[in-house]
């Protein structure tokens, strides 16, 4: 499936058409929308797609998701978060139904992405909405038996946006070698066990691995975040070249 996606990369994207087979209520203004897509040429964890709507009267808007589910499973998940403002994201998330069609294309990137023939350790870290490329990286480290050293960390404003926190916690309880850590920056609810406040130095340094140990670090999420960790984790010691960031930009959706 890797050879497929990077063949995928390397010829002209072409739009094509998928249907939807289910949607998934996630979390507060959050679902998954799970996709058949049989032209779909394969992906790498971490990469996204471009979905396009087109009116009736034919404006056209765009906007880029990441993917959600691992390489190896059949149908393609898109996990997406309505904006109260948003052009793409109130429809996909309030309007679509199962049996719907989108158009969409990819997959994109190549440089935000883990193979788990790469190995570990790895840190992920995401902010808000910025753990669904992660959570591809972690399901594609489930479907291959990897037991890669991975972590995630995982920053929201309050416990009802976290994104998958069911099945992480899941996954970390499985005890080979994934672990989960949540943090809430804004309100924690009574008998919340995970940390309250935001990533900082001190945080990664309670979360992450020794630098002598050549982590590598994947940070998602608002680009405030991004800028935030990343920079947190230089200071830290570790290499600029270790580090690959996504940014979700100020608009969209």
């Amino acid at each position: 499936m890797a050879g497929a996606a990077v063949l995928g990369r390397l010829k002209p994207l072409t739009w094509q058409v998928c249907d939807v087979a289910e949607l998934v209520d996630e979390a507060l203004d959050v679902k998954t929308l799970v996709l058949d897509a049989p032209e779909w040429p394969g992906h790498l964890a971490g990469q996204h797609v471009d979905i396009r709507l087109t009116a009736e009267d034919g404006y056209q808007a765009q906007r880029s998701y990441s993917i959600a589910s691992a390489p190896e499973e059949g149908r393609l998940a898109l996990t997406v978060e309505r904006l109260a403002d948003g052009e793409v994201s109130p429809y996909l998330t309030d309007v679509l139904v199962v049996g719907d069609k989108l158009e969409l294309r990819g997959p994109i990137g190549g440089y935000f992405v883990w193979d788990a023939g790469e190995g570990g350790p790895v840190l992920l870290l995401g902010g808000g909405s910025g753990v669904v490329p992660l959570m591809a990286m972690i399901r594609h480290r489930r479907a291959v038996g990897s037991h890669a050293p991975m972590r995630l960390l995982y920053s929201a404003k309050r416990a009802e946006e976290l994104i998958y926190r069911e099945e992480l916690e899941e996954l970390a309880g499985r005890g080979d070698g994934f672990e989960a850590f949540f943090t809430l920056t804004r309100e924690q609810p009574d008998g919340w066990q995970g940390f309250g406040r935001r990533v900082d130095r001190e945080l990664l340094g309670e979360v992450g691995w020794p630098v002598s140990e050549d982590p590598r670090a994947f940070v998602c999420g608002p680009t405030g975040f991004v800028e935030a960790v990343a920079s947190s984790l230089v200071e830290s010691g570790l290499p600029p070249n270790r580090i690959k960031t996504e940014r979700f930009g100020p608009t969209g959706g």
